[in-house]
């Protein structure tokens, strides 16, 4: 999926060039799993998958929007008439894109938008960052609005909260729009610090394999929204602003506070442990020894299935299968109730591992998974 070829589609649509192109990447995350909207630490780095917008702008308040993975004619959508829950379909989150720009008090006075994916949708890559993000940066650029990066991550966080209605963190906008190539980026979402980690696994002969697990999730269900209200509840609780103030070492104690909440015990466990596991694999990786993140990556997993109750047959099957057959380590990765699941393996193990999961999915008589390996890949920019 060219720049050229989304631009010449831009203008069978429109019947005019595009001003440009842009691309932004979907993410995996390594580890941090639910800890983004507790203030806490997250690692994702960007896939070679992306979605790509040809872009122009219109003067007369008019929005159209057209999806290469739909159906139909472009959507046409009047700027002044956008409000949150306005809209259900996928044009919510480009919409939501402009809405928060105006709602800033940036003069986005319309445009022309074709868009393109090979972000697999529901499979927990970020497809929807992807999409607000990509949107984001070409208006941005367009309209000469200087927003940095991170200011561009934020604002697409609130389009996707507000104008879409699911309560996401902002890990998955900031790695679509900040990461960079060869590295994991390990970001504190309270303050919005942001280190580049080094992540070549290929010189070490290491290999991260995505398995999508072809089963859909999304954001914007009640089970997500769920858990993000009982780590609140636990927050007021225990009397801090969020659970990232709860010490690791003083996790014990913290949880014989909580009495007899057990989810609210679970949720906060969770949180906790998993921000400590972050720190770990930083600090592993520093040191050189990223073998050694693999048992890290279980323990993640582990927690996600046990504490947070997030996972699904699909998911443990993966980790199960892929630890049984020689994997340094796997976990769930994304929101969870389906989406994919991340294999740290030696490269010469790469086939048997592919293998043997697909077996075992066949013979649990489960839809056939997706397997690909990860690349860290660029985050957002300009192509045309």
């Amino acid at each position: 999926m060219g720049a050229q070829q989304v631009a010449e589609r831009f203008a069978e649509l429109y019947g005019t060039r595009p001003e440009g192109v842009w691309a932004a990447p979907g993410r995996v995350n390594l580890i941090g799993e639910h800890t983004d909207y507790n203030d806490g630490f997250v690692m994702p780095f960007a896939l070679p998958h992306r979605t790509v917008a040809a872009v122009s702008r219109r003067t007369d308040g008019i929005l159209r929007l057209h999806s290469a993975d739909t159906g139909g004619g472009p959507a046409e959508l009047r700027l002044d008439a956008l409000a949150p829950g306005s809209d259900r379909d996928w044009t919510a989150y480009p919409a939501g894109v402009a809405w928060v720009l105006r709602e800033a008090g940036h003069a986005i006075t319309g445009a022309d938008i074709h868009l393109a994916s090979t972000v697999p949708t529901g499979a927990g890559l970020s497809s929807s960052a992807a999409l607000e993000v990509v949107v984001a940066l070409a208006l941005n650029d367009l309209y000469d609005l200087g927003l940095q990066r991170w200011k561009l991550a934020r604002l697409c966080q609130r389009a996707e909260n507000v104008y879409v209605g699911a309560p996401t963190g902002i890990m998955d906008q900031t790695a679509s729009a900040c990461c960079e190539p060869g590295h994991a980026l390990f970001l504190d979402t309270r303050d919005l610090s942001q280190q580049q980690i080094p992540f070549d696994l290929a010189a070490e002969g290491l290999r991260l394999l995505v398995v999508d697990t072809q089963v859909k999730h999304a954001h914007s269900g009640g089970e997500y929204g769920k858990r993000r209200a009982g780590c609140e509840k636990g927050a007021a609780l225990l009397g801090v602003d969020a659970l990232r103030d709860i010490p690791y070492t003083g996790l014990d104690a913290a949880l014989a506070r909580l009495g007899d909440e057990e989810e609210v015990v679970r949720l906060v466990r969770h949180v906790v442990t998993e921000d400590e596991r972050v720190e770990r694999t930083v600090a592993l990786l520093r040191a050189g020894d990223t073998r050694a993140i693999g048992p890290v990556l279980t323990e993640g997993h582990a927690s996600l299935r046990d504490d947070f109750r997030i996972s699904c047959p699909e998911l443990d099957l993966v980790v199960d299968t892929a630890l049984a057959h020689g994997a340094l380590g796997a976990r769930m990765t994304g929101g969870g109730f389906g989406g994919s699941a991340v294999v740290l393996a030696e490269a010469t193990e790469v086939d048997t591992l592919t293998k043997a999961v697909e077996e075992a999915f066949a013979a649990a008589a489960f839809t056939a998974p997706r397997v690909f390996e990860a690349v860290p890949s660029p985050g957002a920019h300009r192509l045309l």
